[in-house]
């Protein structure tokens, strides 16, 4: 059957929202190839000649003054290994070298969601981030493992196989470091990376059966070898497998020696409990090869049928709304069990849901979060954004700090989250700083052309135009234009403020619900 979607539509849900650019593409080409391309982008970073030509103000004072910087530092240092960047943790080092970090993969974030062509792996990006959420502002060590966490990690998976991205995740640095794993040992497990795989990277909170049942055999279908759900025990024994998992980070492993200084994954034997294990009703026997207890647990909840429910639910309150449709989810559920094993499976997943008539009926379900707001404004107004430090403390500000977030959990993603009276100052104080170019991030084009229109009331109707696709309603004009203290008829492109009027004009538009939304 043909695939039948409104360009908008598509654009604002697997998209940072419509540009010129990317509605002449969808136009010429159709929906349907568009939506094949962007499924099966290439791996290359076409930002990155944008990225590399950005410089990022640093400066900060030092106790010596030799040290002291200041000076335009170029973002493409992301693109440097992770052995370079954990060389800032040196005691030597000033901490805001290793903040600067977290900055740079912000800021290359910002630019990628406003230029990038190969838009539906930015927006699952932002989502794969938030479900395996790190906080490299709060610790410097993630900071440090940031830029890697975020090119061969996430970056990586967005459009490919979940296990591979469990696995990958698991032995980051960024993830190591920030759910305390890195010192688990044998006598000694720490159960944080463990109950939060459980918990919030698979099977999800509604698996979660300790209420019910304290004792693994008690589990509806366990004595099968298919238990419904997890309970503590699972927890404990699946933090006993993932002993001796660390990173080079220095530390001793007994008889003098000690682990180099790379951040780079590890297996320490020592610290390994070998002993045998339970996990999800699977027997595991004493003395496994190396790393094989940790691989045998993300197996089995990288294929639980819990996981495939929990994050095809992820996936479609993300991309479609905050209700379910069961429908579309089952739907969802069949494709990412059959591809369990296949290297494209969570893009063969998204085609699911974006097929499905649920998502078709969902314009305007979803509240956009203050990335995909600065970002949509910032295509439609035709902003040839450069990230400033400005524009990115606004946006921190906004509720949505960037890889900052630091509860595990995420940002939350339901509409609730996003319309209290402080989150909307904060979103149209976004939206007037980008129009008027208060952060010095890049001017609007469509602002000059709004600017020539003859009266206000043309001068409106072009820029509700330009940020919505149509004309705007009887009620809208009265309101923008009345709270401009101008009528439709006033003569327009012969004012001196013309410029400035045109740049409010695109921000009030950008206020309205229909655009708040996608």
């Amino acid at each position: 059957m043909a695939f039948e979607v409104d360009p908008r539509l598509l654009l604002d849900k697997l998209a940072f929202g419509p540009s010129s650019s990317s509605l002449h593409e969808v136009a010429k080409i159709g929906v349907e190839a568009w939506l094949a391309q962007q499924l099966k982008p290439p791996a290359e970073d076409d930002c990155t000649g944008r990225i590399a030509s950005t410089r990022w103000h640093l400066k900060y004072v030092s106790k010596m003054p030799a040290a002291e910087v200041d000076e335009d530092r170029a973002l493409d240092v992301i693109a440097e290994p992770i052995e370079q960047h954990w060389t800032t943790l040196d005691k030597e080092t000033p901490y805001q070298e290793r903040l600067f970090l977290r900055t740079a993969v912000a800021a290359a974030t910002l630019i990628r969601a406003v230029h990038s062509r190969w838009q539906l792996r930015e927006m699952l990006v932002d989502f794969w981030h938030n479900h395996f959420n790190v906080n490299a502002a709060g610790d410097g060590a993630v900071a440090a493992a940031l830029p890697a966490y975020d090119r061969d990690v996430i970056r990586r998976h967005a459009l490919g196989n979940f296990r591979e991205m469990l696995e990958d995740v698991a032995t980051s640095a960024a993830m190591q470091v920030y759910l305390n794993n890195r010192s688990s040992r044998g006598g000694a497990a720490n159960e944080n990376y463990a109950r939060e795989l459980f918990e919030l990277h698979t099977l999800g909170r509604p698996a979660y059966l300790n209420a019910l049942y304290n004792k693994w055999r008690q589990v509806p279908g366990a004595t099968d070898g298919r238990p419904q759900g997890y309970i503590d025990q699972d927890v404990y024994e699946a933090a006993r497998a993932f002993t001796g998992w660390s990173i080079e980070d220095g530390a001793g492993i007994g008889m003098g020696r000690r682990l180099p200084t790379t951040g780079k994954f590890t297996y320490v034997e020592t610290w390994h409990d070998n002993y045998q294990k339970r996990v999800l009703a699977a027997e595991f026997d004493p003395y496994q090869s190396p790393l094989a207890d940790g691989r045998r647990v993300l197996d089995l909840v990288a294929d639980h049928p819990a996981t495939a429910r929990y994050l095809c639910g992820k996936l479609f309150c993300r991309l479609v709304a905050d209700t379910p449709d069961e429908s579309t989810i089952a739907a969802a559920v069949k494709v990412w069990r059959e591809t369990r094993r296949a290297p494209d499976q969570i893009a063969r997943t998204i085609e699911a849901i974006v097929r499905s008539d649920a998502f078709r009926r969902s314009a305007g379900a979803k509240v956009k979060r203050p990335l995909e707001l600065y970002a949509s404004f910032a295509r439609a107004a035709a902003i040839d954004v450069v990230s400033t430090p400005g524009l990115l403390g606004e946006l921190d500000g906004s509720g949505q700090r960037l890889f900052g977030w630091g509860p595990p959990t995420g940002h939350p993603d339901e509409n609730d989250y996003w319309l209290s009276s402080n989150m909307m100052r904060r979103r149209w104080s976004l939206l007037l700083g980008l129009a008027d170019d208060a952060w010095k991030a890049g001017v609007s084009e469509a602002a000059l052309m709004v600017a020539e229109q003859p009266s206000a009331g043309a001068a409106l109707y072009a820029a509700y135009r330009q940020i919505l696709g149509g004309g705007p309603s009887p009620e809208v004009t009265i309101g923008i234009l009345g709270g401009m203290g101008l009528k439709p008829d006033t003569p327009f492109h012969s004012r001196k403020d013309a410029p400035a009027l045109a740049k409010r004009l695109l921000a009030y538009c950008a206020m309205t619900p229909a655009f708040q939304t996608r």
